[in-house]
């Protein structure tokens, strides 16, 4: 019904039948902040299609932050599936994420995690995985949210909030 109501609709339709949420870590991140929202955002329900599925981290910090997100991901028994740039930081990641993980609702302690370049370079990875269900981005710098928001095609676009924010009751409905 809902890919029928998208296909031949003649106004904007906000749908909802997949949660490929992501979040990305920006280089001007509170990493206090971060470790919070992530773990929330993966670890308190993830059966359900507001968690985040893939963890996108700014490559200027992920040497500082990915090996005590990581070991706090571990500690909650999430398995996770690394680009090679995750492998090299935290050998403790021994499954390569493959393409085919960028697109997956895993609704279950599994998550992608993947050492991008830039926010753009984020933003792309979002455009072309996304469900366009729920992106966050955790950063200080005013710009680069407002960039992130401006940018960001899907039904909830949050900063430095838990993709797990979006929901019927937390929204007032």
């Amino acid at each position: 019904l809902i890919r029928t109501v998208a296909e031949n609709s003649r106004i904007p339709v906000l749908k909802h039948y997949k949660g490929v949420c992501h979040i990305f870590v920006d280089r001007a991140a509170d990493l206090a902040k971060a470790y919070t929202i992530c773990h929330n955002a993966k670890v308190q329900r993830p059966g359900v299609c507001n968690a985040m599925e893939t963890l996108l981290v700014d490559e200027a910090i992920a040497a500082d932050f990915l090996p005590r997100m990581i070991k706090q991901f571990e500690d909650s028994t999430v398995e996770i599936r690394g680009c090679p740039k995750t492998q090299a930081i935290v050998p403790s990641v021994t499954i390569t994420a493959t393409e085919d993980d960028w697109y997956a609702e895993f609704l279950n302690l599994i998550l992608a995690v993947k050492v991008v370049g830039s926010l753009e370079e984020a933003i792309d990875h979002i455009e072309k995985y996304s469900s366009n269900h729920t992106e966050a981005i955790i950063t200080e710098n005013y710009t680069r949210a407002l960039q992130f928001l401006r940018e960001g095609d899907s039904s909830t676009v949050l900063v430095n909030a838990s993709t797990r924010f979006s929901d019927g009751g937390e929204f007032g409905l």
